[in-house]
């Protein structure tokens, strides 16, 4: 975990500009969330989804492997007058407990391992957004190695033990100028037990 948090904390010390903002996936669904509940933004880097959903009433969680990324959440969050309860924590190693989200978003992190984890840790209802970086390379954007991209249709596949309410993975097809590109996005909910 050291080398992967030095790494991480050493690209958010380095990082000016605008404020985080909210995964695509949960801005341009919305309109799916429950009115409520607990939430958390996985691997969250600055924050944006997690102050998206603290935003709408969501008692908000937000974890990542890097203590700077963690300190400019809370003090944007300060800022903005909400509360998000940041944690510096290596999800890998330390996943959600069962039944403890009514939201779960996640975006430009995999790690395929944790699929099952993340899916044990919706409540009945629950859902997850998940939006992250494809094998088609059509803009450039995201990491260059394979192994931290999903193969054709790979988010179906992990997430297929929830009900599918939005899916999107554009690929190369079409005018290529449009579009979801180089990523693929889910929403999708737990069925009662």
């Amino acid at each position: 975990m050291n080398d992967t948090k030095t790494k991480w904390d050493r690209i958010y010390e380095g990082r000016e500009g605008p404020p985080a903002r909210p995964s695509r996936v949960l801005v341009e669904n919305e309109h799916l969330l429950p009115t409520g509940g607990k939430s958390l933004d996985l691997a969250c880097g600055l924050g944006g989804s997690a102050l998206f959903l603290a935003e709408r009433g969501f008692e908000s969680r937000a974890w990542d492997v890097s203590e700077v990324a963690i300190d400019r959440l809370a003090a944007r969050a300060r800022e903005l007058g909400l509360v998000v309860h940041g944690a510096v924590r290596d999800i890998v190693t330390d996943p959600p407990g069962d039944g403890t989200f009514d939201v779960i978003a996640v975006a430009h992190f995999l790690d395929r391992a944790i699929v099952p984890a993340l899916i044990a840790a919706l409540r009945p209802g629950g859902l997850i957004f998940y939006q992250t970086f494809t094998r088609h390379r059509v803009l450039g954007s995201g990491p260059k190695n394979d192994d931290f991209r999903l193969a054709d249709n790979e988010l179906l596949r992990l997430f297929s033990g929830l009900r599918l309410l939005v899916y999107r993975e554009e690929g190369v097809q079409g005018d290529i100028a449009k579009g979801l590109r180089d990523e693929a996005m889910i929403v999708a909910q737990k069925l009662a037990e």
